[in-house]
């Protein structure tokens, strides 16, 4: 007995074009939904919990009464994440006399973070945050979904976002950064 008579035929063609199709659209739809908000200037950042380089367990309040720079950057060991790293670490020192902690957040895991400031000698904290939970939490999740859009978040001591950077350019971020918490800090 044979099943694929010409009209069973024609009517599973046209399901599997369906089926193509709105595989496609929903897809489309992934893609183009909108990205979650950003924090605003004002408002309370949001907590976190998430394991850095050394494999311990960091969340906000463990900055309490400092400044943080909260940065995320797309991709360990690549061009542009490597200069804006070296930079926050070239700038180490006048963030400590400023009272203010660096920390780096990417969806890399925390073995890839270690080999990172292991090869690149950097000392402050990196994040991993590979389920992206984080990074969406604070708008920062790139179009394509699968890194971290360059943007800083700049918290007060009481946790409070004083400033938003998006689309950062990786060079001269770190003396922008600088430049702004001596601004709050007058």
């Amino acid at each position: 007995m044979n099943f694929l008579t010409p009209g069973v035929f024609t009517v599973m063609r046209k399901l599997t074009s369906f089926t193509f199709a709105t595989a496609l659209l929903l897809g489309a739809a992934a893609f183009l939904a909108p990205a979650a908000e950003l924090p605003a200037e004002g408002g309370k950042a949001p907590d976190f919990t998430l394991q850095s380089q050394e494999g311990k367990s960091v969340s906000l309040k463990d900055f309490k009464g400092q400044w943080v720079v909260l940065y995320f950057y797309p991709k360990d060991m690549t061009q542009g994440c490597t200069i804006e790293a070296h930079n926050f670490q070239r700038d180490q020192a006048q963030y400590t006399a400023k009272k203010a902690a660096i920390v780096g957040v990417s969806a890399d895991n925390v073995d890839s973070h270690q080999q990172f400031c292991t090869k690149e000698n950097l000392t402050f904290k990196l994040l991993a945050d590979p389920s992206k939970a984080m990074i969406t939490s604070y708008g920062s999740l790139a179009a394509n979904g699968a890194v971290a859009a360059r943007n800083t978040f700049l918290i007060d001591p009481q946790g409070t976002i004083r400033k938003v950077y998006t689309q950062v350019k990786p060079n001269p971020h770190s003396e922008e950064v600088l430049a702004a918490l001596g601004e709050f800090q007058k």
